[in-house]
């Protein structure tokens, strides 16, 4: 998170004295080098959102916010394209009505991570069937030399056709087009995704903890 906002995504910054933050409807990660100059900054932050992440280590704060809970992941990269074939039709979600399908679908299968702008993070693009859509994958966080693969997401009643590994492939083969190294996270509890990533080829870097806090 500090590098991106650093980096690519300077312009969405949010700083307090050393910690940065998203601004609020693109993202709601937040992230810090000093620990002590984390407190004040998460107070300030607080103010703009109601839920958010801070990604990294144990941050302080005060007793005015809940620590609700702490989601340890994987953090995980790919270090050659993948190899698979590609037979669905991709679409780069890029009109207001595919971006709304594109929150629902995200905020069906996994809420609280999409806010009203993160389509505009990066490229998303998805599988229509039927006029619906029904998976998606794109990019989120970026930086100079990496790209965060994001919202790896599939419709609960069109899971198990190998959707997925077709958008992440399309979605990594354009980043590695970039010149950059895709990375994504996981959680570590979810262990059916983990196994699909390992056999696409993600390797795990390190665990890194996303603190949740929410006002008291």
């Amino acid at each position: 998170v500090w590098n991106s906002l650093n980096e690519t995504h300077n312009n969405l910054s949010i700083e307090y004295n050393g910690i940065k933050f998203y601004m609020p409807e693109y993202c709601p990660f937040g992230g810090f080098i000093k620990l002590e100059n984390s407190s004040d900054g998460i107070d300030n932050y607080s103010t703009k959102s109601n839920s958010f992440y801070i990604v990294g280590e144990k941050p302080q704060y005060k007793s005015k916010l809940v620590l609700n809970k702490n989601l340890v992941c994987n953090q995980m990269i790919l270090v050659k394209p993948i190899s698979i074939e590609i037979n669905e039709q991709i679409i780069e979600l890029k009109s207001d009505n595919q971006k709304n399908d594109l929150l629902n679908l995200v905020n069906l299968v996994q809420p609280g991570y999409f806010n009203s702008k993160t389509p505009d993070l990066g490229k998303y693009f998805g599988i229509y069937k039927s006029n619906q859509l029904i998976a998606v994958t794109g990019e989120r966080m970026k930086m100079n030399r990496y790209t965060e693969v994001s919202a790896v997401v599939t419709h609960p009643e069109h899971t198990g056709k190998g959707y997925a590994k077709k958008l992440i492939k399309h979605t990594t083969d354009l980043i590695f087009n970039e010149n950059k190294i895709p990375y994504l996270h996981v959680a570590e509890s979810n262990i059916g995704a983990i196994k699909l990533y390992e056999k696409l080829g993600f390797l795990t870097r390190r665990k890194i903890s996303f603190w949740n806090f929410k006002k008291a």
